[in-house]
């Protein structure tokens, strides 16, 4: 046997046994993800998974209601909010602490201007583990 064909066997089986342990349930994989933004007075999903909807409850506040529910509510979740403006300003992507609600069914993400106002934005990319 060559040491092409048995280099091509090791991957192979490598490849093999990395798909078996690196499952959906696996915690390092995401759970859900999107990436929507408030383009032309409505919310725009452009790629999602595990999303059922993305919903603008004010200016920028946004529920992200998942497909399948998580387990609980006790899961990760990271956001980045762009800012189409000027390169010395940006946005960031929070939660306030009582106000904005994480369940298993949702998560409410806000946007905001580095002052605290809140702010639509072209692009928020949600991710969410657990």
């Amino acid at each position: 046997m060559s040491l092409s064909t048995r280099l091509a066997d090791l991957a192979a089986a490598v490849a093999t046994e990395i798909r078996s342990r690196i499952t959906a349930d696996h915690p390092g994989v995401a759970k859900a993800w999107v990436c929507f933004g408030y383009v032309g007075n409505q919310v725009v999903v452009r790629k999602a998974f595990n999303v059922r909807s993305v919903t603008r409850t004010s200016k920028g506040v946004y529920r992200v209601t998942f497909t399948n529910a998580m387990l609980d509510a006790n899961y990760c979740w990271n956001a980045f909010a762009r800012n189409e403006g000027s390169a010395s300003t940006f946005k960031l992507a929070s939660a306030r602490v009582s106000a904005d609600l994480k369940t298993a069914v949702f998560v409410d993400v806000i946007c905001a201007t580095q002052a605290g106002t809140f702010s639509d934005t072209t692009e928020l990319n949600l991710t969410v583990w657990r």
